[in-house]
């Protein structure tokens, strides 16, 4: 039977067919009732002179996940096949991803089901192939993903929305479509009959594709996709969310781990910290020992208290929610992808941070979490545990407002408070819209700072450039810190690969560090430097230092705003430390990486004889006027890459406790050697301040000591000095 009117190969064509599917949907009471519908529909399709085929896959085309570019008329033959047209920065792609992981696990290409990604841009960063292999990885896409950079079957299929899945049968043929998220009943109920319907006449084939995951080819990493991160100005300390990971990390300011909470697998779990599991963490923020945490995949808010070592939830029910005006106790309260927390104060004169501000991004919101009894602005008293809307009116735009809820966000992703006078308000990175905004403690108003433009409509107002207000250009900044001491405001605008400064007194908008470039360079210039998505910042040390989580470097970069230099911290956990929570499975202490500015100093080479020790004195001077960091260890690790048995059985690493008395280190060449020569490296970490000021700044250097190992009888060696003034 011939569907009436023409067809190409667009959506449209599928349109009167399937509404009609979809209103008698309504009607269907059982699910046989609603199985037979689609059954029926499908035999209607199916019978059309002329299938609605999909175009083929264009050459040339860049793959992930797969040995070889797939083609829908030679490798999908004989399978349902699933097209998600997506774009990785988009929220409601990202809440559509456990659904297909649902599907995934219930049907697999054996029962003649593949998905398959199609990444539609919407930013010019997302059309670079690295920036779409980060995604991958961070949100565990394990099914092919092709970069349709060009957009070029979006157009021919006529796709308006992201996302859109289309369903194919096993000729191309399509079945449906499924425009934005929340459509998990459809999907199943219409995947599961197509697949019975086409089994049921034997054009179903259980061939497998060759599937090859592109995280299967990456090496270990201390931090996996770090989303933000805060410092925590009363014990010295950092916490990180270990995005990628699935945990928490509170560190210490040379990178030493004391808590690692949760991981390394996704899970929502609350109790003891060995037992916690988070999913994709992302705001954190700290006082007194506590840490609250937007876990953002679970839709929860929770709390990490560090001395009684326990995580429970304090917001959220575990599911996605689609309240946009809430009020209900924190626990009972659905919430959509929280994305950052910062503490404020209510309405009471004492500074006492009770209230947690919350930047919503699934339904395009600020919230706030009552943690103690007190008042929002121009809201009436509220109980401890209340979880409600601020503002916004949960439609994504970028709307200004005098009124709170009048006002549009588009996916906001960070928040900074700036609770003094003149400003008192929340800056906030909405990340869709290309903008920085601030709302108003006063009375909730919403006001532009810098970045996209007058139509509230066009999310698509995004660039490069520095200016003043909407002259700026950012292109999806996800974070923001409020630096009190310069009166200024430091953002993250992550597919840029910058930080940017503004001045919300004059709304200028410059560049910082990054030179655009998605890459990881660091030297002696903020402005020689780049990063690759960053993702969170937060300002420590009186204002001296700007710690930034560059997110697809798997990163925490250090900028010195002072000395204008920058480093990395040196994630690492010392086997003499305790971490209650999983820990990847690493037996081994993890190197710090030094800076690339790091001296390597290549010493003359050194004859020895097995069984023979050798001995490095370190003789490290120190710039004029500072010190050792109090309760941070400098420290020195011996390396042999590629001659690892050089080292074992020797003592790795070590603790340097005074610049006045350092330690020597000794080797004793292995008695059974596997090469006559080798290089030792040893690397040393110090950690310094100004003696007139509290700065943690780090240092680095390698010294490569070439051996040569011989036969002859062993003499006496002198012992080898490592001598650098920094």
């Amino acid at each position: 039977m011939a569907a009436p009117g023409a067809r190409g190969s667009s959506l449209a064509g599928l349109l009167p067919a399937q509404t009609s599917l979809e209103y008698a949907l309504l009607d269907a009471v059982t699910q046989e009732e609603k199985d037979s519908l689609v059954y029926q529909y499908l035999q209607k399709v199916d019978g059309w002179e002329q299938d609605l085929s999909v175009p083929e896959f264009p050459e040339g085309l860049e793959w992930l996940n797969t040995e070889e570019p797939i083609s829908v008329y030679k490798d999908l033959c004989g399978k349902v096949v699933i097209l998600d047209f997506f774009t990785y920065c988009c929220i409601n792609c990202i809440h559509l991803l456990p659904d297909l992981h649902a599907l995934e696990h219930t049907y697999s290409d054996k029962d003649g089901l593949l998905i398959v990604g199609v990444h539609s841009a919407k930013f010019p960063n997302e059309k670079v192939l690295d920036n779409i292999k980060s995604a991958v990885l961070r949100y565990n896409i394990t099914h092919p993903v092709v970069n349709d950079a060009d957009a070029s079957l979006w157009q021919e299929l006529e796709v308006s929305c992201w996302p859109t899945l289309v369903i194919l049968g096993p000729r191309g043929n399509m079945l449906f479509s499924l425009i934005g998220e929340g459509h998990k009943d459809k999907l199943f109920l219409y995947t599961s009959i197509a697949l019975k319907y086409y089994k049921d006449r034997g054009q179903i084939r259980n061939h497998k594709i060759e599937i090859k995951l592109y995280k299967d080819s990456l090496p270990p990493s201390p931090l996996l996709f770090p989303g933000k991160v805060t410092v925590d100005h009363v014990s010295n300390r950092l916490v990180i969310a270990d995005t990628g990971h699935h945990r928490i990390l509170v560190v210490l300011k040379n990178g030493q781990i004391q808590y690692s909470i949760g991981g390394p697998n996704p899970g929502r779990k609350d109790g003891v910290f060995s037992e916690s599991t988070f999913n994709s963490p992302q705001g954190v923020a700290i006082r007194n020992n506590i840490i609250y945490v937007a876990d953002t995949e679970n839709h929860l808010i929770r709390k990490i208290d560090l001395e009684a070592e326990m995580v429970s939830t304090v917001a959220g029910i575990g599911i996605q929610g689609t309240d946009k005006e809430g009020g209900a106790k924190g626990e009972e309260q659905p919430i959509s992808s929280p994305w950052d927390v910062v503490f404020g104060t209510s309405g009471s004169e004492v500074q006492r941070d009770d209230i947690l501000w919350i930047a919503m991004a699934g339904t395009h919101q600020i919230w706030a979490l009552l943690l103690d009894s007190g008042r929002l602005p121009k809201k009436n008293e509220l109980q401890k545990g209340t979880c409600l809307r601020f503002a916004g009116s949960g439609n994504e735009e970028n709307r200004n407002n005098a009124y709170p809820h009048k006002a549009g966000f588009a996916q906001p992703s960070g928040l900074s408070l700036a609770s003094e006078e003149p400003w008192r308000c929340l800056f906030v990175a909405d990340s869709e819209s290309s903008t920085v905004r601030a709302v108003s403690l006063r009375d909730g108003a919403v006001r532009h700072l810098v970045g996209g433009e007058r139509d509230p409509m066009n999310l698509f107002a995004y660039g490069d450039v520095d200016g003043v207000g909407i002259d700026a250009k950012l292109q999806h900044p996800l974070g923001v810190t409020w630096d009190k001491k310069r009166n200024l405001l430091y953002v993250a605008d992550s597919y840029n690969h910058k930080i940017k400064v503004v001045d919300p007194k004059t709304k200028n908008c410059t560049t910082l560090a990054g030179t655009g470039d998605a890459s990881n360079v660091i030297t002696s210039s903020f402005t020689e430097s780049t990063f690759n998505e960053p993702g969170g910042l937060c300002i420590g040390e009186d204002g001296q230092l700007l710690y930034v989580a560059d997110t697809n470097n798997h990163q925490i970069k250090v900028m010195d705003l002072e000395t204008k230099t920058i480093s990395v911290l040196p994630v690492f956990r010392p086997e003499n430390t305790v971490v209650d929570g999983p820990f990847l499975g690493e037996k081994q202490k993890t190197l710090p990486k030094l800076p690339k500015s790091a001296p390597n100093i290549r010493l003359p080479p050194v004859a020895a004889s097995p069984g023979q020790t050798l001995q490095f004195k370190l003789r490290l001077d120190l710039p004029s006027g500072t010190k050792l960091t109090e309760g941070v260890p400098s420290c020195w690790f011996l390396t042999a890459e590629g001659n690892e048995w050089l080292l074992q059985g020797q003592i790795p690493s070590g603790v340097i406790e005074s610049i006045s008395s350092q330690p020597a280190i000794s080797l004793q060449i292995p008695g059974d050697c596997l090469s006559l020569e080798a290089i030792l490296s040893i690397s040393v970490f110090l950690y310094y301040c100004s003696t007139d000021s509290n700065a943690c700044m780090m240092k680095g250097i390698m010294f490569s000591q070439p051996l040569q190992i011989t036969s002859a009888q062993p003499g006496c060696i002198a012992p080898v000095e490592l001598k650098y003034v920094f």
